[in-house]
């Protein structure tokens, strides 16, 4: 496993580089984007626990108006939302909100592929995980995940934590090919991507 976590990590490098270089037109018209549809910084920075617990900065393109969180349901948006702005709408459904997210894991705050980080604070602070749901901290938070390609966005945190535990202890490059592949045809079919139960 330690093997592989070294190839893993060797193999982000090259795909945030390779993404931000080939996907940098389409970073640059979604920032334009976003600076023209509606008031605020284009890219949207919010805290959320990676690896062993420690606190990182996840970099999104803000798909909501600006202070969101603080307004209506909260954390979590629903279809509709009218918080949501109509470039955001565009960028969710197509998940190129996610984009910026390639420098976290240059940076090695992230991993393509691993758990979706949770906010510092909500399902709970890290404290409050059992040493059985640490596990999945053990590895780098990912872009997409296992809890991911089952359901996305439709999944209670309960069970996202369960399937984050079982990937800790089954990772291997096949799953890590499965769960790409998987989510990769998921993003063009669009399927399970509602803006419900989707945190700012």
């Amino acid at each position: 496993m330690k093997l592989y976590l070294i190839v893993k990590r060797i193999f982000d490098i090259l795909v945030s580089v390779v993404g931000i270089v080939a996907l940098s037109p389409v970073l640059l018209l979604t920032y334009l984007a976003i600076k023209l549809d509606s008031p605020g910084p284009a890219i949207f920075k919010q805290k959320r626990l990676g690896r062993y617990g420690k606190e990182f900065t996840v970099y999104k393109f803000r798909s909501m108006t600006v202070g969101a969180e603080k307004m209506g349901s909260g954390q979590y948006s629903f279809e509709g939302d009218p918080r949501v702005t109509k470039v955001g709408n565009f960028i969710r459904k197509t998940s190129i909100d996610e984009l910026p997210q390639f420098i976290n894991i240059l940076k090695g705050d992230m991993s393509l592929i691993g758990f979706r980080p949770p906010l510092t604070y909500h399902p709970k602070t890290f404290e409050e995980y059992t040493d059985a749901e640490r596990v999945m901290f053990s590895l780098r938070p990912g872009v997409t995940g296992w809890a991911q390609i089952h359901g996305r966005k439709t999944v209670n945190w309960n069970e996202r934590i369960q399937m984050n535990i079982w990937y800790a202890n089954n990772i291997s490059f096949w799953l890590d090919v499965k769960i790409f592949f998987t989510t990769f045809i998921k993003v063009l079919k669009n399927e399970d991507n509602l803006n419900t139960n989707k945190t700012v």
